[in-house]
């Protein structure tokens, strides 16, 4: 199980290889993005069935890579096979909505080298057995990501996007590198199975701990390590976004996951107050500032954010109730915080598509240019107002399952015997809920703006380009959105009258000039 899951990796690699020579022929977009959907689903399926306990192969093997007295190790347990699970899922969708979206792509030899290699690099740090192939691969994700990040890097934001990403990126990966050394100690066991047996000190252990916060969290988006989050996720091509947003940064909580409950040992009962510490203040800040953006992009990827620190309130109190002894607590916890790191990376990859779809189709991410765009692209309108409703935790949608599962852990609190927890458990609850308040403000203005009423006539620029493209609706529920008219026939209709807005008032700058009308027949974005 674990080699053929490595050899759809080595195939996604090779795909890579190719895409260099390949990348300007006309078929490049459909062979990439094809064999990365085929070479997905068969990563999804082989931990489907690993998490079904259906295997007929090793779910552990040794390849003769790397350091040569250690090779690389892999593995393939619950943990890994769930993350798995996730990050090819997301990855699935993303292929197949980049089938259509690809063709808009104006700088495809910078974005189909990297995308394939970039799928590998995830698959394979989940599936990592030792501290060598891990890092390996972490960086390898990282760097491949970074180059799709700089994909259009003609655009000064971008390459400052790029730049800030980089660092934090390096900094993780030496955070990470100095807490596989302590975990590994002075034998120098990087195998985990060799890190397991070690038992390290209690201040060791916290030293620990705060390098795995620091790593991962600087990956994830924890406040304050989430600095290259709202930057590089615009920049990236929205099917790259959504990779970024619901699926890298879920890598990264495995990472910390596979650190702090599997191989740093029984945990302190303090350690769970700095994590749930962290993803209060993160929930909170994540969502007041998505509140004050204006760029739809940039809004969804601090709604990333927010849901990383709902995702570490579930696993700051697992910690909590497993340092106390509370087995069945621990579990609801866990399985709640796992379950948001699934949720978050389907209706996180769904909103991306949407913006994706709006941005080809209108060429704006300012939601105050937007508007109206539910009569052009009601397909669009209604996955993106799904996505909406899940992240805003709306029964009986999937964020609120988890989110749900979530407060039930923190009614749980009361029965821990630490005080601090008594006291801190509940304000991390207050949090939460007005993160969940406040998200829930945020979508109805992301929504209402961009899709829903009409605001001015900058919107009239939505069409999509000659070609395919597969939107967010495509992807889940395979229907091809309807035609436009030109923009200005559009706005004459909406608004009864040419150069004005809702109400019948002048938009600014009608008098000085005038919508032009021809009869050209524009498309909205439609499947293959």
């Amino acid at each position: 199980m674990v080699l053929l899951a490595l050899a759809c990796a080595a195939v996604l690699i090779s795909t890579a290889a190719l895409a260099v020579v390949i990348a300007d022929a006309a078929r490049a977009r459909l062979i990439v993005y094809g064999v990365c959907l085929i070479a997905s689903l068969a990563l999804f399926s082989i931990a489907l069935l690993a998490l079904l306990g259906i295997s007929y192969d090793p779910l552990a093997a040794t390849l003769p890579l790397g350091i040569p007295w250690l090779g690389a190790h892999f593995r393939l347990d619950a943990l890994s096979a769930f993350f798995l699970a996730v990050v090819n899922l997301g990855a699935a969708a993303a292929s197949l909505f980049a089938l259509g979206y690809g063709r808009h792509e104006d700088a495809p030899r910078w974005v189909l080298p990297f995308y394939p290699a970039f799928l590998a690099g995830m698959s394979i740090v989940v599936l990592a057995d030792d501290a060598f192939t891990f890092l390996v691969s972490w960086e390898f994700m990282s760097l491949s990501s970074w180059a799709l990040v700089m994909a259009h890097h003609r655009v000064s934001d971008n390459v400052r996007a790029g730049y800030v990403y980089l660092i934090m990126a390096s900094f993780g990966t030496l955070a990470l590198l100095l807490t596989f050394g302590l975990l590994a100690g002075p034998d120098g066991g990087y195998a985990f199975v060799d890190i397991r047996g070690g038992h390290p000190s209690a201040a060791l252990a916290a030293s620990i701990l705060i390098l795995a916060l620091i790593g991962a969290g600087s990956k994830a988006g924890l406040v304050p390590l989430h600095v290259w989050l709202p930057l590089a996720h615009p920049a990236a091509p929205s099917h790259v976004s959504a990779l970024m947003s619901g699926v890298m940064t879920k890598v990264a909580v495995y990472g910390f996951v596979r650190i702090v409950f599997d191989l740093i040992g029984t945990p302190a009962w303090w350690w769970s107050m700095v994590v749930l510490a962290l993803g209060g203040i993160t929930a909170v800040m994540g969502v007041l500032y998505a509140l004050m953006q204006h760029d739809l992009k940039r809004l969804l990827a601090y709604h990333t954010v927010e849901n990383i620190g709902i995702i570490f309130i579930g696993l700051g109190l697992a910690l909590a109730f497993k340092a106390h002894g509370m087995a069945w607590a621990a579990a609801l916890a866990l399985t709640a915080g796992l379950l948001h790191v699934f949720n978050h990376s389907v209706f996180k990859s769904l909103l991306f598509f949407g913006a994706g779809a709006v941005l080809a189709s209108t060429g704006e991410r300012d939601m105050e240019h937007l508007g109206g765009l539910i009569h052009r692209m009601p397909q669009t309108a209604f996955v993106f107002l799904v996505g909406c409703a899940a992240i805003s935790a709306l029964p009986p949608l999937n964020g609120f399952v988890s989110e749900w599962l979530t407060f039930q852990a923190i009614l749980l609190s009361p029965h821990v015997p630490s005080w601090g927890l008594k006291l801190l458990v509940p304000a991390v609850g207050a949090l939460l809920a007005l993160s969940a308040a406040l998200a829930a403000a945020c979508f109805v203005k992301a929504f209402g703006v961009t899709l829903s009423r009409p605001r001015s006539h900058a919107r009239g620029r939505a069409r999509a380009r000659n070609g395919s493209l597969l939107s967010g609706g495509d992807v889940l529920f395979r229907h091809a959105l309807p035609r436009c008219r030109h923009p200005a026939r559009l706005l004459h209709r909406c608004t009864g009258a040419r150069g004005r807005g809702p109400g019948g008032r002048p938009h600014a700058g009608a008098r000085k000039r005038r919508l032009a009308l021809d009869s050209a027949d524009c498309r909205e974005p439609q499947l293959l």
